[in-house]
């Protein structure tokens, strides 16, 4: 779903399960008020299996558990 511009298709999936691995890329810069990723999915069912630091962005990448 990388570079998916459907927000609320992205939800679903996480809803419906489908997704085993995702990454977020996290970058302090305000842009509105953006939109929350996470609402609606009521067990995130993520562990984090990968993050990596730097000075102006953090990525995690999860993978599902079970």
């Amino acid at each position: 779903m990388a570079g998916q511009a459907d927000q609320a298709g992205q939800q679903k999936a996480l809803i419906a399960g489908v997704i085993d691995e995702l990454t977020l890329d996290i970058a302090p810069v305000l842009l509105g008020s953006g939109e929350r990723i996470f609402d609606g999915v009521e067990s995130f069912g993520f562990e984090p299996a990968e993050v990596l630091h730097s000075p102006l962005t953090t990525h995690i990448r999860y993978r599902r558990v079970g």
